[in-house]
């Protein structure tokens, strides 16, 4: 079989220096299962069978598309699109983005999180690396190793069935660390099971936003510091998986909340007008999620560090004033402007832009995002509170 995603990547000028053989030898068909569900123009696709159309799949697998392969952690199988994806094999471009900042030279241990259908795992060994790489599922897990094993690179790969935040100690030290699901929190054991000057790459993202950075993470001691370097969107860590917090707010809860006029639409602060400004608010914004709805209304959630609740609701009436009423010990809203407004004094700068630090003490990890240098920090995260 040829390799039509070698040639897609090698003509769009997205081929990673150095992944030509790679990408020519390890064919994404080869780890695909056979029923999939492709996203194409901004929607999920009914499923196609590999058994039932052949010349559908295959043309399916070798277009730069996610491929859903996994619907709601299995429970569902059905033709529709299920309900959440959880797991998938990335769009070639995105991978390709991924393995060109992982910096990877021959005979590198690298640790994988999250090892989907084997394809990146055996990319990853197809350029000289000694792979460990680990899979939550256990099904998932499973069809990867025996794809793998179809290969000629089975004997550089180790699939663990397990827990990826825990890493895996027999294989360490790693000198570089792949990561293949959205991260929210990154675990300790990551730095703790990396060489000095190891590299960590992965998907980073908040609560606030639903699209990630791509951020490359060089190791020096207990800390790990980079810029982020393209934005992208990958199905979270099962574990980390946003939630909205299952408080009961009682329908008279406006009655007294705290009410203004908010300054800044929907579309100013959720991505809308600059995708860049959804991202910096959810840096400077913690513990707070958006809620958007169809008739031009906007919740947010957030809690404080006590675990206690707050509320905010914004209504953009087509006839009417706009209103916001806000509640519980933080002013979300006003934190989301406050966030707004700094990102709009220095300019509007991008994503890559910023950068983040993580150190590990005792333990506990801290994630601090910087501006421009490590040495220059955001404004402090407060919260506004009561």
């Amino acid at each position: 079989m040829t390799a039509p995603i070698a040639e897609l990547l090698t003509l769009a000028g997205t081929m990673p220096p150095g992944w030509n053989q790679a990408f020519a030898t390890v064919t994404r068909a080869d780890f695909v299962p056979a029923r999939i569900w492709p996203f194409r123009d901004g929607g999920y696709e009914r499923a196609i069978d590999r058994d039932l159309d052949p010349d559908a799949w295959l043309a399916a697998v070798e277009e730069d598309i996610p491929l859903v392969t996994q619907w709601d952690d299995g429970a569902y199988t059905g033709d529709e699109p299920g309900e959440l994806a959880t797991s998938s094999s990335s769009a070639p471009t995105v991978v390709a983005l991924e393995l060109a900042v992982l910096d990877l030279a021959d005979g590198m241990r690298v640790l994988e999180i999250g090892t989907g259908t084997g394809w990146t795992a055996a990319l990853l060994a197809a350029r000289g690396a000694h792979v460990t790489t680990i899979e939550v599922d256990p099904v998932l897990a499973a069809r990867a190793r025996d794809a793998i094993d179809r290969t000629r690179y089975a004997a550089n790969i180790t699939v663990i069935t397990g827990d990826g935040a825990l890493g895996h100690p027999p294989h360490a030290p790693y000198d570089r660390v792949h990561v293949t699901a959205g991260v929210r929190n990154i675990p300790a054991a990551w730095i703790d099971q990396a060489t000095p000057g190891a590299t960590l790459v992965m998907p980073w993202g908040t609560d606030y936003n639903p699209h990630d950075q791509v951020v490359p993470l060089t190791v020096t001691g207990n800390q790990a510091r980079g810029r982020f370097r393209g934005g992208l969107s990958f199905m979270k860590l099962r574990a980390q998986r946003a939630e909205y917090p299952n408080v009961h707010w009682p329908g008279t809860w406006k009655r007294t909340a705290r009410a203004s006029t908010p300054a800044l639409t929907i579309a100013d602060v959720a991505g809308a007008t600059h995708r860049a400004a959804e991202f910096v608010i959810g840096l400077m914004v913690p513990d707070c999620m958006p809620d958007i709805r169809d008739d031009g209304r906007m919740y947010l959630y957030g809690w404080d560090d006590a675990g206690e609740p707050s509320l905010a609701e914004a209504v953009f009436p087509e006839d009417g004033i706009p209103v916001v009423h806000q509640s519980g010990t933080r002013d979300l809203w006003s934190e989301v402007e406050a966030a707004h407004a700094w990102w709009t004094a220095v300019g509007r700068p991008e994503a890559d832009r910023f950068g983040l630090t993580v150190t590990v003490a005792d333990g506990t990890v801290e994630q601090r995002p910087w501006y421009e240098a490590p040495d220059r920090e955001l404004p402090p995260r407060q919260r506004h509170t009561r």
